[in-house]
C-alpha cells in the first residue's frame, strides 16, 4: 500500500511540476524581459488568454470593446473548487447585497477586483498585471495557492486600451535602444494629447458614476453582476513622489463605514511591511480622498467594497529623480506587484470578516440607512426627456424607485429654491427611498450638499443629480413607503393639419430637439426659428420654436414631408403643423424677426495649447450626443485654413497665444465681422480679455473683491507654518454649484427657465459686458448653492458674467466662463452649447 501511495504522490508531483513548467512567464511568452519596453495591448490580451487556456482555474471574459475596437477583458482565477462553483459564489454575493432574492447557501468567499491602467500613459501597471497574473496562477506558488482557497481574483489588465496604445506606441518609437533617464530626452516629452485619456480624450477614472464613455458602460455592467468586496485602481504619479497606498486622505465621505476604514488600514500596514523590508519609501493618508463618487476607489466604497488607489512614481522606461536616483520601469513593476499580492494576501486572511461586513453594509442600507434624507421626490411634471435621463441613470446603478404611498404634506428641501417647505407627493412623481440596497449611493448622488471634513479636496465637491439633470425635486427626512413602478413618460404629440401644411413646428426645450434640428440641417432642409413667443392655430409657442416652412423646401418635392415626419419619429419629437404662416400673435414666419438658420459649418480647434480634456468633451458632444459633423483642426495648421469654409469656430479651454498673434487676431476678427461666430470656453476667453476691440474685462467697480482690513492682513501674515493650508481656505473653489440668473429671452438662453445651476471650477471672474448680452450671471455671494467655496471666492464672483454674447459686425463672440459640457455628465448645460451652435448670431 505504501508503495502505491508513494507512486501516486510522485505522479501528482510530476503533473504539478509539468503544469508549472508549461505555464510560461510573461518574459518567456513575450520574448523580452518585463520592464525593458512597453507591451502592445494585443500582446497583453494574448498573454491573458494564454494563461486561461493553460490553467483550468483561470478564465478570460471579453466584456466589451473600445471606440477603436480593442477588446476589454478580465481574467478570473481562484482555486479549482471555487471556479467550478463560481456562479453560486456570485449569486450568493448578490443575495448578501440584497440585489437578488433568496438566501446565500455557499461558503463565504472574498472577491478582489484589480484594475490596471485606467490612465493610458500610467502604463507600468499593465506590465505588472501580467506578472501578477502569472504568480497568482502558477501552481507551484504555495502562497497564492493558499490565498485562492477562499478568494476569487478578477483582473482587468487595461481599463483604457486606446490611451495605453497611444502612449506605448509613441514611447516604443521614440526611445532608443538604451533608455535615456535625462528629463530632457524626447522619451519624457509626450506629445499632445498624451495617452492619459481614452479615444474621446476623457479621463476614465472620473467616469465611474456617470458612465458616459463606452469603456465605463461595459465595465460597470460586469461590475454590478459581481459586486466585489475589494477594488484596487493602479495609477502613477509624479516621478519624485514615492509610492502611495491607503488609508485614504480626508475628506472621507461620512457614509464610509468604520470597517471600510479599518480594512484600508490593515491592507496599508501589510504593504508597509513589505516596503520596509525592501527599503522602499511610501506615503499614506495624503492627497487622494474618498468624496467625489466617480473614482475607481470612491465608487466601490459607495457600493459596500473597500476601494483603494495605489500610486507609483512614473518612470517611463527610466528617469532621473530629484534625488539623483534612476527610477526604472522594473522598479515600478516591482512596487505595483508587491501591493497587488499584498492586497490578495490580506483579503484572504480576512475573507470571512470581509464577507460578513459586506453583508451588514447592505442589511443596514435596507433597514437603517444612515442618510439624513430618507426620501427623494422628483416631480412627474418634469420634461419627459429629463425623466428619461433620470430613469436611465437610476437603472445603470440599480437604484430602486417607484411611486409614493402617501399624499400627506411633508417638510422637504426644494432643490430649485434652496429652501425647506411643505410639499405633497403627487400622482406621477418619482419617489426614491433611502431604504434600499444602494442607499449610500443614493445619498452620494442626491444629497443637496456633501459634507466635507476639510476643504482641501482632490476634485469637485458638488454634483447632486437634480442640479445635474435640471429637475424639479425635493428631499425629505420623512420615510415614505415606495411601491415599485416604471417612470411614466409622456408620449410625443402629433398635431398635423392636412397632408401638405404650410409649415411644421417643433418645440425647443431639450437636447433631443437640437438633435432633431441637426438631422434636418444635415439633409439641407431650410429652417427658421422664433425669437419671440407666437400663437397659430390656437396654440402658443415659445421662443426657440423650430419653424420648417414648405416655402424654401419645394425643391425636395414629396421627400420634404416624409423626411420631416420620419426624423421627428426617430427622435421622438412632438410635431405640429399649420396651414398658414399668418400668425395670430407674434411675428409671421416671413418676418426678418424669424431668422433663417444658416447651416453650421463647425471648425473645432485641437492640438498644442488646447486642453485635451476640454477638446474631448466638445468632440464627444458633437459626435456622440448631437450627432453633428465638425472639422477638427490642429492649432499648428490654423493659419493655413480658409476660414470662409466655416461659420463657427469653437475654442475649447486652453491657451491660443501661438495662433492669436496680432495678425492672427486681425484675421479672426475680420472673419467674425463678416458673419462668423466664435465660441470660447473657459481659459480660451483669456485670449480676448482686455484686448483692443473687446468688451471683456476681469473686474469692474461693481465686482472688485473687498479689500482686507488691517486686522485680516495681520492675521494672515502671522499664520503659523503648520497652518499654512488655512491661508487658502477663503479662496478655495474645488468644483461647487452656483445658481445663475438666465436671460432666457436671448437665443443663448432659449429652452431654459430664468435660472440655471452651473459647476464652477475657478474663481476667475468677468465683469458684465457693458454693451453685450449677459445671458448667465452670478448675482451675489448667496448664489453659491452647494460644495466647497471660500468666502473670498464667493464674494469676488458676485455680479459677474458667466455666459455672454458680444456682437461684432455680422458675427458674434460667445463666452462660456464655465464649461456647460463638463465631463459630459452635466446634462442640463448641453442646451447652451446647442443654442450657441444653431441659434445665436443668426
Amino acid at each position: 500500500m505504501k508503495r502505491i501511495l508513494s507512486i501516486i504522490v510522485l505522479l501528482l508531483f510530476a503533473v504539478t511540476s509539468s503544469f508549472a513548467q508549461s505555464l510560461k512567464s510573461p518574459d518567456d511568452f513575450l520574448g523580452y524581459e518585463l520592464g525593458t519596453r512597453f507591451t502592445p495591448h494585443y500582446k497583453v490580451v494574448a498573454y491573458y488568454q494564454y494563461v486561461a487556456r493553460e490553467m483550468s482555474n483561470v478564465t478570460t471574459q471579453e466584456y466589451g470593446q473600445t471606440n477603436e475596437l480593442r477588446p476589454l477583458i478580465v481574467n478570473m482565477l481562484s482555486s479549482q473548487e471555487n471556479m467550478d462553483n463560481w456562479e453560486q459564489i456570485r449569486t450568493d454575493n448578490l443575495k448578501r447585497a440584497n440585489l437578488m432574492a433568496g438566501d446565500p447557501v455557499g461558503e463565504k468567499i472574498g472577491i478582489v477586483w484589480l484594475s490596471y491602467n485606467v490612465h493610458g500613459n500610467e502604463a507600468n501597471s499593465t506590465e505588472t498585471a501580467m506578472k501578477t497574473l502569472y504568480e497568482l496562477a502558477r501552481p507551484d506558488n504555495a502562497k497564492s495557492k493558499a490565498w485562492l482557497k477562499n478568494t476569487v481574483i478578477i483582473m482587468d489588465p487595461c481599463v483604457n486600451p486606446d490611451g495605453r496604445d497611444r502612449y506605448s506606441n509613441w514611447i516604443n518609437q521614440v526611445a532608443g535602444t538604451t533608455p535615456n533617464p535625462s528629463r530632457d530626452a524626447a522619451e519624457h516629452d509626450e506629445p499632445w494629447p498624451g495617452g492619459r485619456a481614452n479615444h474621446y480624450l476623457f479621463d476614465l477614472n472620473r467616469d465611474w458614476a456617470w458612465q458616459k464613455q463606452i469603456e465605463s458602460q461595459h465595465r460597470m455592467k460586469l461590475y454590478n453582476t459581481i459586486m466585489p468586496h475589494i477594488h484596487v485602481d493602479f495609477h502613477e504619479q509624479g516621478s519624485n513622489s514615492p509610492y502611495y497606498f491607503a488609508p485614504a486622505a480626508e475628506p472621507v465621505h461620512e457614509q464610509v463605514t468604520q470597517w471600510q476604514r479599518d480594512l484600508q488600514e490593515m491592507i496599508g500596514k501589510n504593504h508597509a511591511k513589505y516596503f520596509d523590508e525592501n527599503g522602499w519609501l511610501f506615503f499614506t493618508k495624503e492627497s487622494f480622498d474618498i468624496l467625489y463618487p466617480s473614482y475607481g476607489d470612491s465608487y466601490p466604497m459607495y457600493n459596500g467594497a473597500i476601494g483603494m488607489t495605489y500610486e507609483q512614481g512614473s518612470s517611463d522606461l527610466e528617469i532621473l529623480t530629484d534625488e539623483g536616483d534612476t527610477l526604472r520601469l522594473k522598479d515600478a513593476i516591482a512596487h505595483h506587484y508587491t501591493t497587488g499580492m499584498s492586497t490578495v494576501e490580506t483579503a484572504s486572511v480576512n475573507s470571512t470578516k470581509m464577507v460578513d461586513e459586506f453583508t451588514a453594509y447592505f442589511d443596514n442600507a435596507v433597514n437603517n440607512p444612515k442618510a439624513k434624507f430618507k426620501t427623494y421626490v422628483i416631480r412627474g411634471t418634469n420634461h419627459p426627456d429629463k425623466l428619461a435621463q433620470l430613469e436611465d441613470f437610476l437603472k445603470r446603478h440599480q437604484i430602486q424607485y417607484g411611486t409614493g404611498s402617501t399624499r400627506k404634506a411633508v417638510s422637504a428641501f426644494d432643490y430649485s429654491t434652496g429652501t425647506t417647505k411643505n410639499m405633497s407627493i403627487q400622482n406621477g412623481d418619482i419617489v426614491i427611498s433611502a431604504f434600499q440596497p444602494k442607499a449610500v449611493l443614493v445619498q452620494a448622488f442626491f444629497e443637496p450638499d456633501t459634507y466635507t471634513s476639510t476643504t482641501n479636496t482632490y476634485d469637485i465637491t458638488a454634483w447632486a443629480a437634480p442640479y445635474m439633470l435640471g429637475l424639479e425635486a425635493f428631499a425629505t427626512e420623512t420615510k415614505v413607503n415606495v411601491s415599485p413602478a416604471e417612470i411614466t413618460i409622456a408620449k410625443p404629440e402629433k398635431v398635423l393639419v392636412g397632408n401638405k401644411p404650410a409649415a411644421y413646428l417643433a418645440k425647443w426645450e431639450t437636447l433631443e430637439d437640437a438633435k432633431f434640428l441637426g438631422e434636418l440641417l444635415k439633409h439641407d432642409i431650410k429652417i427658421r426659428y422664433a425669437v419671440e413667443k407666437f400663437s397659430v392655430t390656437g396654440r402658443e409657442f415659445n421662443p426657440g420654436t423650430i419653424i420648417i416652412t414648405r416655402k424654401g423646401n419645394t425643391s425636395m418635392k414629396g421627400k420634404f414631408d416624409e423626411l420631416v415626419k420620419s426624423t421627428a419619429s426617430k427622435y421622438n419629437r412632438s410635431l405640429y403643423s399649420t396651414p398658414t404662416t399668418f400668425v395670430e400673435s407674434g411675428k409671421d414666419f416671413g418676418s426678418n424677426n424669424v431668422p433663417f438658420i444658416q447651416k453650421p459649418k463647425v471648425l473645432a480647434l485641437r492640438g498644442n495649447g488646447v486642453s485635451s480634456l476640454g477638446f474631448g468633451e466638445f468632440w464627444y458632444f458633437m459626435e456622440q450626443e448631437l450627432n453633428y459633423p465638425i472639422t477638427m483642426v490642429n492649432t499648428d495648421a490654423f493659419g493655413r485654413v480658409n476660414l470662409d469654409n466655416y461659420n463657427v469656430i469653437v475654442m475649447p479651454s486652453g491657451g491660443y497665444g501661438s495662433i492669436l498673434t496680432e495678425a492672427g487676431m486681425k484675421t479672426l476678427m475680420d472673419w467674425v465681422r463678416r458673419g462668423g461666430k466664435v465660441i470660447a470656453i473657459e481659459r480660451a476667453i483669456n485670449s480676448f480679455v482686455g484686448k483692443k476691440g473687446f468688451q471683456l474685462k476681469r473686474t469692474s467697480e461693481d465686482n472688485k473683491p473687498k479689500k482686507r482690513t488691517a486686522e485680516e492682513k495681520e492675521k494672515n501674515a502671522l499664520t503659523a507654518y503648520a497652518d499654512r493650508g488655512k491661508r487658502f481656505e477663503d479662496s478655495r473653489l474645488p468644483g461647487a454649484i452656483f445658481k445663475l440668473k438666465i436671460d432666457n429671452t436671448h437665443p443663448l438662453g432659449f429652452g431654459y427657465s430664468n435660472q440655471y445651476f452651473t459647476i464652477k471650477n475657478n474663481s476667475s471672474r468677468l465683469a458684465y459686458l457693458p454693451n453685450g448680452w449677459n445671458v448667465g450671471t452670478i448675482e451675489s455671494a448667496e448664489s453659491h448653492v452647494s460644495g466647497v467655496a471660500g468666502k473670498d471666492a464667493k464674494a469676488q464672483l458676485a455680479k459677474s458674467m458667466v455666459f455672454g454674447v458680444e456682437n461684432k459686425g455680422g458675427g458674434a463672440m460667445i463666452y462660456f466662463a464655465d464649461n456647460p459640457l463638463f465631463r459630459a455628465f452635466w446634462e442640463n448645460g448641453k442646451m447652451f452649447m446647442a443654442n450657441a451652435i444653431f441659434l445665436v448670431g443668426q
